[in-house]
Protein backbone atom coordinates (compact mmCIF):
# COMPACT_ATOMS: atom_id res chain seq x y z
CA UNK A 1 0.00 0.00 0.00
CA UNK A 2 1.08 3.22 -0.83
CA UNK A 3 1.22 5.75 1.80
CA UNK A 4 -0.01 9.32 0.41
CA UNK A 5 0.24 11.46 3.48
CA UNK A 6 2.58 11.16 6.15
CA UNK A 7 3.20 13.14 9.01
CA UNK A 8 6.61 12.44 10.83
CA UNK A 9 7.13 13.81 14.60
CA UNK A 10 5.17 17.07 13.60
CA UNK A 11 4.94 19.44 16.24
CA UNK A 12 3.86 23.43 15.88
CA UNK A 13 4.95 26.20 18.63
CA UNK A 14 3.42 29.72 18.29
CA UNK A 15 6.17 31.58 20.60
CA UNK A 16 5.79 29.53 24.37
CA UNK A 17 2.55 27.66 23.81
CA UNK A 18 2.57 24.14 21.68
CA UNK A 19 -0.30 23.95 19.43
CA UNK A 20 0.78 20.24 18.10
CA UNK A 21 3.57 18.44 19.63
CA UNK A 22 4.99 15.05 18.40
CA UNK A 23 2.75 14.42 16.10
CA UNK A 24 3.00 11.17 13.95
CA UNK A 25 0.40 10.27 11.21
CA UNK A 26 -0.20 7.93 7.91
CA UNK A 27 -3.13 8.44 6.34
CA UNK A 28 -3.42 5.83 3.69
CA UNK A 29 -3.83 6.50 -0.14
CA UNK A 30 -7.48 6.59 -1.11
CA UNK A 31 -9.17 6.45 1.78
CA UNK A 32 -11.01 8.54 4.45
CA UNK A 33 -9.39 9.37 7.23
CA UNK A 34 -10.98 10.96 10.79
CA UNK A 35 -9.79 13.62 12.74
CA UNK A 36 -11.03 14.45 15.80
CA UNK A 37 -10.75 16.59 18.97
CA UNK A 38 -12.11 19.13 21.10
CA UNK A 39 -11.96 22.90 20.03
CA UNK A 40 -7.75 24.18 20.64
CA UNK A 41 -7.12 20.69 20.41
CA UNK A 42 -4.63 21.09 16.92
CA UNK A 43 -6.86 20.12 14.39
CA UNK A 44 -6.59 23.62 12.04
CA UNK A 45 -2.86 23.76 12.82
CA UNK A 46 -1.82 20.36 11.69
CA UNK A 47 -4.47 20.94 8.68
CA UNK A 48 -2.49 24.73 7.85
CA UNK A 49 1.16 22.63 8.71
CA UNK A 50 -0.42 19.81 5.54
CA UNK A 51 -1.68 22.75 3.29
CA UNK A 52 2.05 24.02 3.49
CA UNK A 53 0.20 27.81 5.10
CA UNK A 54 2.08 27.19 8.25
CA UNK A 55 5.62 25.26 8.52
CA UNK A 56 6.25 22.80 11.05
CA UNK A 57 8.33 23.83 14.57
CA UNK A 58 9.64 20.25 13.75
CA UNK A 59 9.51 17.25 11.91
CA UNK A 60 7.94 16.65 8.39
CA UNK A 61 5.43 16.21 6.16
CA UNK A 62 4.94 14.31 2.80
CA UNK A 63 2.63 13.46 0.27
CA UNK A 64 4.09 9.84 -1.41
CA UNK A 65 7.50 10.64 -0.18
CA UNK A 66 8.02 14.34 -1.16
CA UNK A 67 7.86 17.12 1.18
CA UNK A 68 4.68 19.25 1.03
CA UNK A 69 4.90 22.95 0.49
CA UNK A 70 3.07 26.35 -0.84
CA UNK A 71 4.39 24.50 -4.51
CA UNK A 72 1.89 21.60 -4.06
CA UNK A 73 -1.08 23.04 -3.72
CA UNK A 74 -2.69 22.57 -6.73
CA UNK A 75 -2.81 18.76 -5.59
CA UNK A 76 -4.70 19.82 -2.49
CA UNK A 77 -8.47 20.67 -1.92
CA UNK A 78 -9.45 22.61 1.43
CA UNK A 79 -13.18 23.29 2.41
CA UNK A 80 -11.86 25.34 5.88
CA UNK A 81 -14.11 25.75 9.27
CA UNK A 82 -14.07 29.23 9.03
CA UNK A 83 -16.10 29.89 5.47
CA UNK A 84 -14.36 32.31 3.26
CA UNK A 85 -15.73 33.36 -0.21
CA UNK A 86 -16.49 36.92 -1.58
CA UNK A 87 -19.78 38.11 -0.87
CA UNK A 88 -19.93 40.29 -4.07
CA UNK A 89 -18.55 38.24 -6.48
CA UNK A 90 -20.70 35.81 -8.72
CA UNK A 91 -20.46 31.76 -8.22
CA UNK A 92 -19.07 31.81 -11.39
CA UNK A 93 -16.44 34.14 -12.10
CA UNK A 94 -15.33 33.12 -8.48
CA UNK A 95 -15.12 29.59 -8.90
CA UNK A 96 -13.21 29.72 -12.60
CA UNK A 97 -11.11 32.53 -11.01
CA UNK A 98 -10.02 29.85 -8.04
CA UNK A 99 -9.88 26.61 -10.29
CA UNK A 100 -7.10 29.03 -12.53
CA UNK A 101 -5.39 29.82 -9.63
CA UNK A 102 -4.59 25.68 -9.01
CA UNK A 103 -3.87 25.72 -13.00
CA UNK A 104 -7.21 24.61 -14.74
CA UNK A 105 -8.16 25.58 -17.93
CA UNK A 106 -11.40 28.01 -18.62
CA UNK A 107 -12.87 25.29 -20.46
CA UNK A 108 -12.80 22.78 -18.08
CA UNK A 109 -13.26 24.80 -14.99
CA UNK A 110 -16.51 25.65 -16.78
CA UNK A 111 -17.46 22.15 -16.95
CA UNK A 112 -16.74 21.05 -13.91
CA UNK A 113 -18.94 23.95 -12.55
CA UNK A 114 -21.40 22.71 -14.09
CA UNK A 115 -21.37 19.11 -13.46
CA UNK A 116 -21.33 20.31 -9.60
CA UNK A 117 -24.03 22.56 -9.41
CA UNK A 118 -26.36 20.23 -10.61
CA UNK A 119 -25.18 17.67 -8.57
CA UNK A 120 -25.95 19.98 -5.44
CA UNK A 121 -29.45 20.66 -7.51
CA UNK A 122 -28.53 24.32 -7.41
CA UNK A 123 -27.61 25.11 -11.44
CA UNK A 124 -29.30 28.53 -11.44
CA UNK A 125 -27.15 29.81 -8.80
CA UNK A 126 -24.20 29.63 -11.26
CA UNK A 127 -24.54 34.00 -11.79
CA UNK A 128 -25.94 34.70 -8.32
CA UNK A 129 -23.98 36.52 -5.94
CA UNK A 130 -22.61 34.79 -2.92
CA UNK A 131 -24.17 36.85 -0.35
CA UNK A 132 -27.59 36.32 -2.28
CA UNK A 133 -27.49 32.38 -1.26
CA UNK A 134 -28.63 31.12 1.89
CA UNK A 135 -26.03 29.37 4.84
CA UNK A 136 -26.11 26.03 3.14
CA UNK A 137 -26.33 26.77 -0.31
CA UNK A 138 -22.90 29.14 0.24
CA UNK A 139 -21.57 26.06 1.98
CA UNK A 140 -21.96 23.75 -1.34
CA UNK A 141 -20.44 26.44 -3.20
CA UNK A 142 -17.46 26.56 -0.77
CA UNK A 143 -17.17 22.71 -1.09
CA UNK A 144 -17.22 23.12 -4.84
CA UNK A 145 -14.53 25.65 -4.59
CA UNK A 146 -12.39 23.32 -2.76
CA UNK A 147 -12.88 20.14 -4.96
CA UNK A 148 -13.42 21.30 -8.25
CA UNK A 149 -10.01 21.66 -9.24
CA UNK A 150 -9.91 17.56 -9.08
CA UNK A 151 -7.52 17.67 -5.94
CA UNK A 152 -5.87 14.21 -5.06
CA UNK A 153 -5.76 15.26 -1.32
CA UNK A 154 -9.15 16.54 -0.04
CA UNK A 155 -8.98 18.32 3.66
CA UNK A 156 -12.90 18.99 4.70
CA UNK A 157 -12.71 21.18 8.44
CA UNK A 158 -16.27 21.00 10.09
CA UNK A 159 -18.18 20.23 6.40
CA UNK A 160 -21.28 19.58 7.46
CA UNK A 161 -21.87 22.17 10.52
CA UNK A 162 -24.82 24.25 9.68
CA UNK A 163 -26.28 22.18 7.06
CA UNK A 164 -30.44 20.93 7.46
CA UNK A 165 -30.45 17.13 7.11
CA UNK A 166 -30.88 17.19 3.31
CA UNK A 167 -28.12 19.06 2.65
CA UNK A 168 -25.66 16.68 4.92
CA UNK A 169 -26.57 13.91 2.85
CA UNK A 170 -25.60 15.52 -0.16
CA UNK A 171 -22.80 16.58 0.79
CA UNK A 172 -21.95 13.03 2.40
CA UNK A 173 -22.45 11.30 -0.89
CA UNK A 174 -20.29 14.00 -2.80
CA UNK A 175 -17.51 13.26 -0.44
CA UNK A 176 -18.26 9.31 -0.85
CA UNK A 177 -18.49 9.81 -4.33
CA UNK A 178 -14.72 11.20 -4.35
CA UNK A 179 -13.50 8.76 -1.70
CA UNK A 180 -14.51 6.19 -4.41
CA UNK A 181 -13.28 7.68 -7.53
CA UNK A 182 -9.56 7.67 -5.63
CA UNK A 183 -9.26 11.12 -3.59
CA UNK A 184 -7.81 10.83 -0.12
CA UNK A 185 -9.74 12.47 2.42
CA UNK A 186 -8.81 13.92 6.03
CA UNK A 187 -11.91 14.73 7.45
CA UNK A 188 -12.31 16.64 10.57
CA UNK A 189 -15.97 16.80 12.72
CA UNK A 190 -17.65 17.48 16.11
CA UNK A 191 -19.87 15.05 15.06
CA UNK A 192 -18.93 11.47 16.14
CA UNK A 193 -21.45 9.48 14.24
CA UNK A 194 -20.12 11.20 11.02
CA UNK A 195 -16.70 9.60 11.15
CA UNK A 196 -18.18 6.02 12.83
CA UNK A 197 -20.34 6.55 9.30
CA UNK A 198 -17.47 7.72 6.99
CA UNK A 199 -13.81 6.55 8.26
CA UNK A 200 -11.71 3.27 8.13
CA UNK A 201 -9.16 4.82 10.21
CA UNK A 202 -9.21 7.87 12.48
CA UNK A 203 -7.00 10.17 15.17
CA UNK A 204 -8.37 11.46 18.25
CA UNK A 205 -6.10 14.55 18.88
CA UNK A 206 -5.88 16.06 22.27
CA UNK A 207 -4.11 19.38 23.50
CA UNK A 208 -2.33 18.70 20.34
CA UNK A 209 -1.34 15.18 21.18
CA UNK A 210 -2.62 11.95 19.41
CA UNK A 211 -4.37 9.94 22.36
CA UNK A 212 -6.02 7.48 20.16
CA UNK A 213 -4.94 6.57 16.73
CA UNK A 214 -5.68 3.41 14.07
CA UNK A 215 -8.86 1.65 12.31
CA UNK A 216 -11.96 2.18 13.75
CA UNK A 217 -12.73 -1.78 14.18
CA UNK A 218 -9.74 -1.64 16.19
CA UNK A 219 -9.89 0.88 18.37
CA UNK A 220 -13.29 0.03 19.20
CA UNK A 221 -11.94 -3.90 19.98
CA UNK A 222 -9.16 -2.28 22.20
CA UNK A 223 -11.70 -0.50 24.28
CA UNK A 224 -13.44 -3.73 25.16
CA UNK A 225 -16.49 -2.29 27.19
CA UNK A 226 -19.80 -3.13 25.61
CA UNK A 227 -23.38 -0.87 25.73
CA UNK A 228 -25.98 -2.99 26.53
CA UNK A 229 -29.93 -1.96 25.99
CA UNK A 230 -32.80 -3.45 27.52
CA UNK A 231 -36.12 -2.61 27.64
CA UNK A 232 -39.08 -4.31 30.14
CA UNK A 233 -42.31 -3.16 31.42
CA UNK A 234 -40.46 -4.27 35.05
CA UNK A 235 -37.99 -1.48 36.77
CA UNK A 236 -34.21 -2.66 36.18
CA UNK A 237 -32.82 0.27 38.69
CA UNK A 238 -31.17 -2.66 40.57
CA UNK A 239 -29.14 -3.36 37.48
CA UNK A 240 -26.84 -0.04 38.35
CA UNK A 241 -25.45 -2.33 40.78
CA UNK A 242 -24.54 -5.40 39.05
CA UNK A 243 -21.10 -6.91 39.03
CA UNK A 244 -19.38 -5.77 35.98
CA UNK A 245 -21.78 -2.50 35.11
CA UNK A 246 -20.00 0.15 34.89
CA UNK A 247 -22.51 2.68 33.82
CA UNK A 248 -26.08 2.78 34.14
CA UNK A 249 -28.63 5.11 32.89
CA UNK A 250 -32.41 4.76 33.10
CA UNK A 251 -34.76 5.92 30.08
CA UNK A 252 -38.48 5.30 29.35
CA UNK A 253 -38.46 2.05 27.68
CA UNK A 254 -35.80 0.35 30.28
CA UNK A 255 -31.77 1.12 30.71
CA UNK A 256 -29.05 1.41 29.01
CA UNK A 257 -25.79 -0.34 30.49
CA UNK A 258 -22.07 0.58 29.78
CA UNK A 259 -20.62 -3.25 30.70
CA UNK A 260 -16.49 -4.91 31.28
CA UNK A 261 -17.74 -7.05 28.81
CA UNK A 262 -20.51 -9.70 26.77
CA UNK A 263 -20.00 -12.81 29.55
CA UNK A 264 -21.74 -9.67 31.93
CA UNK A 265 -24.15 -9.35 29.24
CA UNK A 266 -24.78 -13.71 29.92
CA UNK A 267 -25.62 -12.74 33.43
CA UNK A 268 -27.13 -10.12 33.62
CA UNK A 269 -29.86 -11.86 30.92
CA UNK A 270 -30.22 -14.67 33.13
CA UNK A 271 -31.15 -12.77 35.93
CA UNK A 272 -33.37 -10.22 33.93
CA UNK A 273 -35.16 -13.51 32.53
CA UNK A 274 -36.40 -14.24 35.95
CA UNK A 275 -38.23 -11.52 36.57
CA UNK A 276 -40.65 -10.99 33.21
CA UNK A 277 -41.15 -10.31 29.78
CA UNK A 278 -38.48 -8.77 27.85
CA UNK A 279 -39.22 -6.73 24.80
CA UNK A 280 -35.68 -6.16 23.98
CA UNK A 281 -31.82 -6.96 24.98
CA UNK A 282 -29.54 -5.68 22.82
CA UNK A 283 -25.47 -6.06 22.85
CA UNK A 284 -23.95 -3.36 21.08
CA UNK A 285 -20.11 -2.20 20.36
CA UNK A 286 -18.75 0.88 21.92
CA UNK A 287 -19.98 4.53 20.05
CA UNK A 288 -17.11 6.37 18.98
CA UNK A 289 -18.81 9.47 21.57
CA UNK A 290 -18.03 6.89 24.51
CA UNK A 291 -14.95 6.35 23.66
CA UNK A 292 -14.17 10.23 23.28
CA UNK A 293 -15.41 11.09 26.49
CA UNK A 294 -13.58 8.30 28.23
CA UNK A 295 -10.44 9.56 26.36
CA UNK A 296 -10.62 13.19 26.09
CA UNK A 297 -13.13 13.45 30.09
CA UNK A 298 -15.05 16.35 30.21
CA UNK A 299 -13.07 18.89 27.81
CA UNK A 300 -15.41 17.69 24.76
CA UNK A 301 -17.78 20.65 24.05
Amino acid sequence: MRMALMLEHVSKRFGQFTAVQDLSLTIPEKEMFGFLGANGAGKTTTFRMILGLLDPSEGRITWDGKTINYGTGNLIGYLPEERGLYPKLRVKEQLVYLARLRGMRKDVALLELKYWLNRFKIPEYENKKVEELSKGNQQKIQFIAAVIHKPKLLILDEPFSGLDPINVELLKEAVIFLKENGTTIVFSSHRMEHVEEMCEHLCILHKGKTIVHGSLKEIKRAFGKKNLIIHTDFSLEWLKNFPGVLKGKTTTEGIHLQIEGEEDAEHILSEVVKKGFIRKFALEEPSLNDIFIEKVGDSFE
